[in-house]
């Protein structure tokens, strides 16, 4: 099959255990990334808002900051993307910060609250 044939073809979406597999690797390269003033990774601060993998695997990602002046506001959505792009055969990440709703310890898991000692 040509490339040209090849890129005609319709997009099939993606299986049930593909997509639970592309998660558990979407999250295992999440929780490499950390706030540098915060010893525990984005993913248990409740930083990733919301993650879309469409049936090409283009990944899109909103996340926030713990606050909006956070010093590494204009490098951490690099780092979040720089990360993600590491797993093989996605087509593309695109980082997005919001800031609706903003960002409340609430968000943190158990795990990042035994961490900071916060239960």
């Amino acid at each position: 099959m040509t490339d040209a044939a090849a890129s005609s073809e319709p997009v099939t979406a993606l299986s049930k255990d593909e997509l639970n597999r592309l998660t558990d690797l979407l999250i295992e390269k999440l929780k490499t990334v950390y706030d540098p003033e915060i010893p525990v990774d984005i993913y248990e601060l409740g930083l990733i808002y919301k993650v879309d993998v469409s049936d090409d695997k283009d990944v899109t990602i909103d996340m926030t900051l713990t606050a909006p002046g956070c010093p590494v506001a204009g490098e951490m959505p690099g780092w979040v993307r720089d990360a993600v792009m590491e797993i093989p055969g996605l087509k593309s990440c695109n980082v997005d910060l919001v800031f609706e709703p903003p960002w409340d310890a609430s968000r943190m898991s158990d795990e990042a609250k035994l961490q900071l000692n916060m239960f």
